[in-house]
């Protein structure tokens, strides 16, 4: 499929973005669209009109059509979910201006008034070629990643694993004498390892994949309190994660969630607890779920099947 850009004005016939609240303190709202189910140029083209020319520049330089697809709806999908929450009066996706950390996060710059604060949100996003997630929460620094669950490396999993992963990661993945467990299992490692430093905002560079170890166990005792009463919330196992370079960590403390979407893909979303809610303890974080195809059609999917929780995932130091 080819992606045109038309010089026209915006389409006035699409559908508006359904408005949608903030997220309250450790809620995170998780939007993703399959690329296969759009196929309409003329969305395609809309899209297009949403991005800045920097971002144009950036998805028509890329050579294969599904790259510039996927990196158009990667930018539409950022826009328009931002623009969902009512922040300071309606927001046009068109107008959202967007920055970077010194690490390379993007961040969105909101304009300046003399009597508005921004908001604190916050919002990540990662892509496949076949599925692309945004999350969005508000107080709490946040990184996602999703991978296909049949992705396959060109290289033998454990020497893979070697170079990136940490010895005990490496023991735990060497002792999985099933290959198809052994290399879900490094998926949902290498998932949850990228949403971790992107939720640091510093980078693979800053932050090595070898540098800290993520074990997944049985919730203890103590958090067996935690009710677990809905499918969007938290669960056992509890997931740690241990650092070899405290200063990496910076007494900074984190949530994690791992899903399963549409039976094809793992999903971790990595979230800082709040430190504006004192005397609460860990707060358990919260995660609402929509497939979207941006101005056509919204699903909220929590609790459905396309939406499979695999733990409630929390850092303790």
């Amino acid at each position: 499929m080819h992606v045109r850009c038309f010089q026209r004005s915006f389409s006035s016939a699409l559908s508006p973005l359904a408005p949608i609240k903030l997220p309250s303190r450790m809620e995170t709202h998780f939007w993703y669209i399959l690329p296969d189910e759009v196929q309409n140029a003329t969305l395609l083209d809309q899209y297009v009109e949403l991005l800045s020319p920097c971002e144009r520049e950036n998805v028509f330089s890329m050579r294969e059509d599904h790259l510039r697809k996927r990196a158009l709806l990667a930018r539409a999908l950022v826009r328009t979910t931002i623009a969902r929450y009512q922040i300071n009066g309606q927001v046009n996706p068109r107008t959202l201006k967007f920055k970077k950390n010194i690490y390379g996060k993007p961040e969105v710059e909101w304009p300046i008034f003399d009597d508005w604060d921004p908001p604190p949100l916050n919002f990540n996003i990662s892509h496949t070629s076949s599925l692309i997630a945004c999350g969005v929460t508000v107080n709490s620094p946040i990184g996602v990643d999703v991978e296909e669950k049949q992705r396959r490396l060109k290289s033998d999993i454990l020497s893979f694993a070697r170079r990136y992963f940490s010895p005990h990661e490496v023991e735990t993945l060497t002792m999985i004498s099933d290959p198809e467990v052994r290399c879900q299992e490094f998926i949902k490692l290498w998932t949850l390892k990228e949403a971790y430093v992107k939720a640091l905002g510093r980078g693979f560079s800053a932050v090595p994949f070898k540098t800290f170890t993520i074990q997944l166990r049985e919730g203890t005792k103590e958090d067996r309190h935690v009710p677990q009463k809905l499918d969007n919330e938290c669960r056992t196992p509890e997931i740690v994660v241990e650092s070899s370079n405290d200063s990496t960590m910076g007494g900074r403390n984190f949530q994690f969630s791992l899903l399963e979407l549409d039976g094809s893909h793992y999903a971790a979303i990595c979230i800082e607890n709040d430190k504006t809610i004192d005397g609460e303890g860990c707060v358990p974080s919260k995660l609402n779920v929509w497939k979207t195809i941006p101005f056509v059609k919204d699903e909220y999917v929590s609790g459905t099947k396309a939406v499979v929780p695999m733990g409630g995932l929390i850092q303790r130091f």
